[in-house]
C-alpha cells in the first residue's frame, strides 16, 4: 500500500466572490523509498498538492491517505498528531527560529510533542546532516546552506515516513542545492521515506525517480525513471 495516495481529489478557493481551482481531479500514489519531483510553473498547484499531502490543508473533493488514514476525517488534535508523527516539512526559506540554537531548534518537533530523549535525537540528527558540534550556533551565525541543513535536521527528527520539500534549494547556490539535493536522496535511501519536492529547477528533478508535471492544477505527466 502506498504511504501517500491522492484519491481524485480537486482544491478549490473562493477568493472575491470567484471560485479559484487549484487542484482538479489530481490522483497520486507515492511509496516509501521514493523520491518525487512536482514540476510546473507558479500557480499550477504544486504547492497546494504538498500542503494537501502533509494535512496542512484538505481536499473540497476526493480523498487524501496518508499511511492509510483519510486526513480529513479526522479532528483537530488528531490532525495535528499524524503531522507530527507521520510528516516532515523542508522550506525554502528555512523557517528556523533566530532565538533558539540550532539544537533547541532541531528539538522543537519532540518537544512539543512530549517526546522523551529530545537532547540526543537531535544531537544524532545534526551529526546525520554533518553539523555535528555546531548545535550551539544560533541561525544567523550559519550559512543559507547549514541552515537547510538545520531544517533537514528538525524535519527528520521524529523520524517521520513522509517529507515534503517546497523549492529547498531555491534559496541556495548552485553547490550548495548540490549538497542539498544529495541529502534528500540520501534521506530517501536510507531511511525509506517518502519524499515529494517542488521545485522549478530542471536540474533538481535529476535525483527523483519519479518527476510528475503539474499544469492548470492537473498532473499533465508522471514520469517513472
Amino acid at each position: 500500500m502506498a504511504i501517500l495516495s491522492l484519491q481524485n481529489v480537486s482544491k478549490h478557493f473562493d477568493t472575491d466572490g470567484q471560485t479559484v481551482h487549484a487542484l482538479r481531479g489530481v490522483s497520486l500514489a507515492v511509496e516509501s523509498g521514493e523520491f518525487v519531483a512536482l514540476v510546473g510553473r507558479s500557480g499550477c498547484g504544486k504547492s497546494t498538492l504538498l500542503h494537501l499531502a502533509g494535512a496542512m490543508d484538505f481536499p473540497s473533493e476526493g480523498v487524501v491517505l496518508i499511511d492509510g488514514v483519510a486526513s480529513s476525517s479526522l479532528d483537530d488534535a488528531k490532525q495535528t498528531r499524524l503531522r507530527r508523527e507521520k510528516v516532515g516539512f523542508i522550506f525554502q526559506s528555512f523557517q528556523l527560529l533566530h532565538t533558539l540554537t540550532v539544537q533547541e531548534n532541531v528539538e522543537l518537533p519532540l518537544l512539543l510533542a512530549g517526546k522523551p530523549h529530545a537532547r540526543g535525537e537531535a544531537l544524532r540528527r545534526l551529526q546525520w546532516v554533518e553539523l555535528d558540534g555546531l548545535g550551539t550556533r544560533y541561525p544567523h551565525q550559519l550559512s543559507g546552506g547549514q541552515m537547510q541543513r538545520v531544517a533537514i535536521a528538525r524535519a527528520l527528527v521524529h523520524s517521520p515516513k513522509i517529507v515534503l520539500a517546497d523549492e529547498p534549494t531555491g534559496n541556495l547556490d548552485t553547490s550548495t542545492g548540490h549538497v542539498i539535493l544529495s541529502l534528500l536522496q540520501r534521506l530517501t535511501r536510507e531511511q525509506q521515506t517518502a519524499t515529494i519536492m517542488a521545485t522549478h529547477s530542471t536540474e533538481a528533478t535529476t535525483v527523483c525517480d519519479t518527476l510528475v508535471r503539474l499544469r492548470d492544477g492537473r498532473i499533465e505527466e508522471v514520469a517513472r525513471r
